[in-house]
């Protein structure tokens, strides 16, 4: 059986990080999905809301990256949500439980001004440009391996 689904829309609220009593991440989001037409009476563009929850990584990956707005991709699978209330109302809703999440937008929509995205960029500016000559250790204790062009494997 085959349950994979993927989606790409843009988020329509900042998404809200919760931890569970046992100190589990979690993180529910939608995400606008436009259907790829537009109605014939109105000539508008017809848009999905679909829910989407995240846990663990994936959740902490996505509160602290995206925001109201940002463009992004899920994988995950579909799961139904059907509870009866105490009225006795049955209710249904479908969520996709995200697996991975993917950033979809252009990389100025995708910047982050936190301390983290600047921590990872002074680390960056520590590595060599391609200009610079790096000067290398001994390496005599390695051997050149001349290649006849096939595979060895």
């Amino acid at each position: 059986m085959i349950n994979k689904v993927i989606i790409q829309g843009r988020l329509t609220a900042d998404p809200e990080l919760r931890q569970t009593p046992s100190g589990i991440s979690s993180c529910r989001i939608s995400a606008a999905v436009d259907r790829g037409y537009k109605s014939k009476e109105t000539g508008e563009s017809q848009t999905d809301f679909i829910n989407v929850i995240a846990w663990r990584h994936t959740a902490e990956f996505i509160s602290r990256y995206f925001k109201k707005g940002s463009m992004i991709i899920v994988e995950g699978n579909l799961r139904n949500n059907n509870y009866t209330d105490s009225d006795g109302v049955k209710h249904y809703s479908m969520n996709v439980h995200a697996e991975s999440v993917h950033f979809a937008g252009g990389k100025s929509e995708n910047r982050q001004e936190d301390t983290s995205a600047k921590a990872s960029s002074d680390v960056s500016s520590k590595q060599p440009k391609a200009t610079e000559t790096v000067q290398l250790e001994n390496l005599d204790d390695f051997e050149e391996i001349i290649s006849d062009g096939e595979v060895p494997f």
